[in-house]
């Protein structure tokens, strides 16, 4: 399937590509090839394969929520260098 010139400056602006002529010439050839893989690719029978999302067996990994004891207030703020009514205080940003 050969790309048209204009094919290729649409494909260009979409990508906001400035090309040459010469890369135009150049670049429909080769997206051409590219599609015509993709052709042979559609030749080839999948009838009965079944879809796939992963090739491997998918499992989680993650360990279990478990409802544990926090840390108390007065350790966590312990190393802060700034605290104000029980939070830590840190600089305004805007």
């Amino acid at each position: 399937m050969a790309l048209t010139i204009k094919e290729v400056e649409h494909v260009a602006l979409l990508a906001r590509l400035s090309l040459s002529e010469d890369e135009k010439v150049k670049l429909s050839q080769q997206l051409g090839a590219i599609l015509n893989y993709a052709d042979t690719l559609n030749t080839i029978p999948t009838d009965n394969v079944e879809p796939l999302t992963h090739i491997l067996s998918v499992h989680n990994v993650f360990r279990a929520d478990e409802v544990q004891p926090s840390m108390p207030r007065e350790e966590m703020l312990a190393n802060a260098p700034l605290v104000e009514a029980g939070y830590y205080k840190v600089p305004k940003i805007m």
